[in-house]
């Protein structure tokens, strides 16, 4: 007997032990390998710029794209140089964020340091979603009359009157810029002529020859105060603006396209003059929208007037303004929105120039509390862009919108700066997307 249970003992130590090296029926974890983890990030992340025919000057849609460029991937990710995404995370959170987080850079750099291993293809996962880069239609496209070639050195402001193409009432739902030469168009804003300002318009252009007319500082039209469409700075790609919302444009009306030219770092011709552009600017257009919008600049008015000295030697010149925008939003917005009632903000961007350090904008509440709009702690003259809310921000009478620049003169030779239209001066400028 004892025998009997002494090999029933050993009969079930040894199926425990047959057991235990049964296969395990969790998945073991898939090595690191571009299609099993890097290809996917790598899409969302970067695809909607480095793809065949993108704004990149590079794919990486491919192992082989991907494998030459691998010490320039991980260089990028490391210095924060790529994706291009300048606000601070911890202000708000964006729309279509194309910022790594910690886990995701090491993923790409033990990627490269474990020499970029290509991996199987069938342990690609679903391919996400790209993040948009630019508009997701174009409507209509409008195109500056003929090539342009700069006359001012360094800087040449020149406004060009667009026919609007559209003879009923229309909404601009997202907006693109086309610089015909990067190399020497420094921004462009679409300002929108009303029906009664078309005459104002053709008239400076028709005192100018040559393509266009001069228009520092604006297009001239109602004192000052002319609705934009859109603008574009280096870095940006133009977007569709927020769901449901958009831009009024009446029957009758024209688009004054601003161009600041700056030759100043330009290639030149063998003629010595800057060479010629023909930028274009592209519209989402739609016949409804739920909410009607509006683009507001936000600046002190003293600092037009020569008020927002930048002294030569100072390594942090800093200057700040803050308003309540409810309170004149029936003079800011051509009587469009009612005073002293609430804004809804939903999308942000700031603009210095090139000695700009950090800069922020905020919402000062009448409690004394404050709300992050957007926050750029490391400026890039040449990676400008507008910020979408995921949670847009409402505005209430006795809140005031705040901005911040900080800028750093203290080069060798640095001359006096202040605020200026000219690439070499600087400008502290925030501007919002809002609906009411």
């Amino acid at each position: 007997m004892r025998r009997m249970l002494g090999a029933s003992a050993l009969l079930m130590s040894a199926a425990l032990v047959a057991c235990d090296k049964e296969p395990d029926p969790t998945p073991k974890p898939v090595p690191v390998s571009w299609h099993a983890s890097v290809k996917p990030l790598v899409e969302q992340k970067c695809g909607g710029c480095h793809a065949e025919g993108g704004i990149a000057p590079f794919a990486l849609e491919t192992y082989a794209q991907a494998h030459a460029r691998r010490d320039a991937v991980k260089a990028a990710v490391t210095s924060r140089h790529m994706p291009p995404w300048s606000p601070s995370n911890e202000c708000a959170q964006y729309v279509e964020d194309r910022s790594l987080t910690e886990e995701q850079v090491a993923l790409l750099t033990g990627w490269v340091d474990a020499g970029a291993p290509e991996g199987n293809p069938s342990d690609a996962p679903p391919v996400p979603r790209a993040l948009t880069v630019g508009l997701s239609r174009v409507d209509a496209t409008l195109k500056m009359p003929t090539a342009y070639t700069p006359q001012k050195n360094p800087d040449d402001y020149r406004c060009f009157v667009l026919d609007w193409p559209y003879a009923d009432l229309r909404y601009v739902t997202g907006f693109r810029a086309n610089p015909g030469n990067v190399g020497i168009v420094h921004h462009v804003i679409a300002f929108l002529a009303e029906p009664q300002q078309v005459a104002a318009a053709q008239a400076l252009d028709d005192q100018e020859p040559g393509p266009g007319y001069t228009c520092f500082g604006g297009p001239g039209l109602n004192s000052g105060r002319t609705a934009w469409l859109g603008s574009w700075a280096p870095g940006s790609g133009g977007s569709d603006y927020p769901a449901g919302t958009g831009l009024r444009v009446a029957p009758g009306s024209k688009v004054i396209l601003q161009v600041h030219y700056n030759t100043g770092h330009a290639d030149h011709d063998h003629g010595g003059q800057a060479s010629s552009d023909e930028t274009s600017v592209s519209f989402k257009v739609d016949s409804t929208v739920d909410k009607v919008a509006f683009v507001q600049p936000w600046a002190n008015p003293s600092w037009f007037r020569g008020m927002m000295p930048i002294p030569a030697g100072q390594a942090d010149a800093v200057h700040g303004w803050a308003f309540d925008p409810t309170s004149v939003a029936d003079q800011l917005t051509g009587g469009a929105f009612q005073k002293d009632k609430p804004l809804t903000v939903h999308t942000v961007a700031l603009h210095m120039h090139t000695l700009g350090t950090r800069t922020k904008m905020e919402i000062q509440r009448r409690s004394g509390a404050r709300e992050c709009l957007l926050d750029i702690p490391r400026w890039d003259f040449h990676w400008q862009g507008a910020y979408t809310l995921r949670q847009p921000k409402v505005v209430n009478p006795g809140d005031s919108i705040g901005i911040e620049c900080h800028w750093d003169n203290s080069a060798p030779g640095a001359t006096n700066v202040n605020w200026g239209e000219g690439t070499g001066d600087e400008m502290c400028l925030g501007l919002y997307y809002m609906t009411q």
